[in-house]
């Protein structure tokens, strides 16, 4: 069986396939200072609390953009696993040129997520992501990597306001309802969820004229499904694209 991570700023997202199937997944708080062994021993009581055995792992891929914990992964696959860790960058095979002015900076996430939306939904298309920041990775009808956006991710921006402005607050994200709020609270959340999914729309939009084309968009990520129903330019919402992308890689490397 095959172990797939993607270490984000903020969350980490953890999938477990059997061969392409994707069979358990878990997502929990991303903790920079965590051990290999506390790792190791987190994998294996997520594995237990589904039924598998860390016996059963057979293989291990990594994506991280948190540079010390894809060595404490990588390190801790060797000495608790007895696995050579795929850590995705470079010199890793995708299957997929990356034509950025320097490859080496885009980061492993972005690969995974456009490998992953090629190969389920075809190209040209646009891969994404919300999470700490909101990612759009390009992929042209030939299938190279193009490039990408990066803007503000929505939770960061709502910190970002609650800190900067005297009388607003931490709210939870969730859908008012209605874009004309009847409080605070409303009001924030209908700027977040509206305001968001206009610049998903404006985005992809600008992105889609630049490669020529109606690329098919895939939404992924952990706020994906919060956004999906406001943006008319999302065409799928595929939650575990990541994982998915991990496990294609993997296999890539292994073939």
């Amino acid at each position: 069986m095959l172990l797939v991570v993607d270490v984000g700023n903020t969350q980490t997202a953890i999938g477990l396939f059997s061969g392409r199937e994707l069979v358990a997944n878990w997502r929990l708080a991303t903790e920079v200072s965590k051990t290999g062994d506390e790792i190791a021993a987190l994998l294996d009581a997520l594995l237990r609390l589904d039924g598998f055995s860390r016996d059963k792992v057979s293989g291990l891929a990594v994506a991280s953009v948190v540079p010390r914990l894809s060595g404490a992964y990588a390190s801790m696959a060797a000495a608790k696993f007895g696995l050579e860790a795929l850590v995705v960058g470079p010199g890793v095979k995708t299957g997929m040129p990356i034509l950025t002015s320097d490859p080496r900076q885009v980061g492993p996430d972005l690969i995974v997520d456009a490998v992953a939306a090629q190969e389920a939904y075809g190209a040209p298309c646009i891969a994404v992501d919300f999470g700490t920041a909101t990612t759009f990775s390009a992929v042209s009808a030939a299938g190279e990597y193009l490039g990408h956006a990066i803007a503000p991710g929505i939770e960061i921006s709502l910190d970002a306001l609650a800190n900067r402005a005297a009388r607003l607050m931490k709210i939870e994200l969730a859908d008012p309802g209605a874009v004309i709020g009847r409080n605070t609270v409303q009001a924030m959340q209908a700027g977040a969820v509206y305001g968001f999914a206009g610049q998903v729309d404006g985005i992809v939009g600008r992105m889609r004229a630049e490669l020529g084309s109606e690329a098919v968009t895939v939404a992924t990520g952990g706020l994906a499904s919060l956004i999906f129903d406001y943006a008319s330019s999302l065409d799928k919402l595929d939650p575990l694209l990541t994982l998915r992308g991990l496990e294609i890689i993997y296999r890539r490397n292994h073939s």
